[in-house]
């Protein structure tokens, strides 16, 4: 990290801005990555106006963990995120703040440690073992097949069954609601869904469907008293430790709806990219696939066996950290002044942390752009900085899920390369895309051989 000679926010080396820096919003909305990107030239804290707003980017792992960390308590959400996931998604632990989100954060918790996301294990794999066996090997799309698979895990794990035809139409309302939440973040107000203006009634049809998806499921077990060991039984026989508090009604409504989407959508693209990634890189997915032939010896694979696939582990890993599903945090606003590195950051201020590029820096990744699984495993030559590779985020706020996520990941990931050989459907590499989560722009076909035929 460079010394730090600024002292304050107006000190910090900034773009030049006009239109009180309209255009910035403009070019965010079209590519939010090439601006951020742009931002980082300047330096590893980089200050940005737009009309009021004094926003700094941060590009230094030590920095990152200084603001995230050592100064979490001095962060909040900035305002209009947490609004537009209220809207789609209610008032769950991903949105509320302050005293709220400690008690959620705090209830939640005991629901996804280590052992009791290995509880949902054989669930995750019957989900993938049927949704493998009616794929059709020759091209595939794989949007649309991770899709329906994780769609798939997440409504066994939440309900101990699947959802059946609703599958395909959930997975793509929350497409669309992704979609629209990216579009609605560049705008002040979210326009009322009534209106006939472009999107709205595709948002009002994929709103109505995950709603009452998730009510008739969550009003069925209500009905019948039935304790069963999911997700959702779990969320309702939570109790605060401190006041013996149940979650109300409609907070486990509003952590369902989160769980239903965030937990598919994230876990979908990191899939989606490690495939592409394997496919392009045959000798990484051939060391994965021995490794998985060595442990499995085709046997369906446990919560148990992931501790054994360290290299399956490692291309996951070195496929989030090219491809990170959550490309940039949700952006926070300080609430009192911080100094980092001498330089004061006044509150009010709103601080950007952007994965894809921590990820992609040749500072903390020697070959930085290539697909090296190696990094990850144990005796790696290069140790990665503390900061540095964040794909679940970093501080208090860290994802609550991302034992889910890695192990649904793991399972899933033996699962295809035990039946099938992956490779790619042309030359060129599909473009990311930035929506709520980094998705290949047009979707992405792969051609899939099934082993032994």
């Amino acid at each position: 990290m460079r010394a730090m000679t600024t002292t304050t926010w107006n000190d910090l080396p900034t773009h030049p801005t006009r239109w009180w820096g309209l255009p910035v919003l403009r070019a965010m909305r079209r590519d939010y990555l090439a601006v951020i990107a742009a931002q980082r030239t300047l330096g590893d804290l980089v200050a940005q106006r737009i009309l009021a707003e004094r926003g700094v980017d941060v590009f230094d792992p030590e920095l990152v963990r200084a603001i995230m960390v050592d100064h979490a308590d001095a962060l909040v959400r900035w305002a209009r995120g947490p609004e537009v996931f209220a809207d789609l998604m209610g008032q769950s632990v991903l949105v509320t703040e302050g005293a709220t989100w400690q008690r959620q954060r705090r209830m939640l918790m005991p629901a996804f440690t280590p052992k009791r996301v290995a509880g949902y294990a054989a669930l995750m794999t019957d989900a993938a073992v049927e949704g493998l066996a009616r794929v059709t090997p020759g091209e595939v799309a794989m949007d649309a097949l991770y899709s329906h698979l994780t769609m798939d895990v997440i409504s066994r794990t939440l309900f101990s069954t699947p959802i059946g035809d609703d599958t395909a139409a959930a997975a793509d309302a929350v497409q669309v609601l992704s979609e629209t939440a990216l579009a609605e973040m560049f705008w002040p107000v979210t326009l009322p869904d009534w209106l006939p203006l472009p999107g709205k009634a595709a948002k009002r049809r994929a709103s109505r469907l995950l709603h009452g998806l998730l009510a008739s499921h969550i009003d069925a077990r209500r009905a019948s008293g039935d304790d069963k060991p999911d997700l959702l039984g779990r969320l309702m026989g939570l109790r605060d430790e401190a006041t013996g508090e149940a979650l109300s009604p409609q907070e486990v409504y509003d952590q369902c709806m989160v769980s239903f989407q965030a937990g598919h959508e994230t876990s979908a693209t990191a899939l989606l990219w490690w495939s592409w990634l394997l496919a392009a890189h045959p000798e990484a997915q051939a060391r994965a696939r021995e490794e998985v032939d060595a442990v499995l010896a085709g046997r369906v694979p446990t919560a148990d066996d992931a501790a054994a696939l360290p290299y399956l582990g490692a291309t996951l890993k070195e496929a989030m950290r090219l491809f990170p599903p959550v490309a940039a945090f949700m952006t926070r606003r300080l609430t009192r002044e911080i100094t980092v590195a001498g330089v004061r950051l006044p509150a009010r201020a709103l601080v950007r942390v952007t994965p894809w590029l921590l990820h992609r820096d040749p500072r903390w990744w020697p070959e930085a752009e290539a697909f090296r699984p190696e990094r990850f495993l144990p005796g790696a030559p290069h140790e990665i900085p503390r900061g540095a590779y964040i794909p679940f985020g970093l501080g208090p706020r860290v994802c609550l899920g991302q034992h889910f996520a890695v192990l649904e990941m793991t399972l899933i990931a033996a699962l295809v390369l035990q039946r099938f050989t992956l490779s790619p459907v042309g030359s060129t590499p599909p473009k990311p895309r930035m929506a709520v989560t980094l998705r290949p722009e047009g979707g992405m076909r792969l051609r899939l051989a099934r082993r032994g035929a």
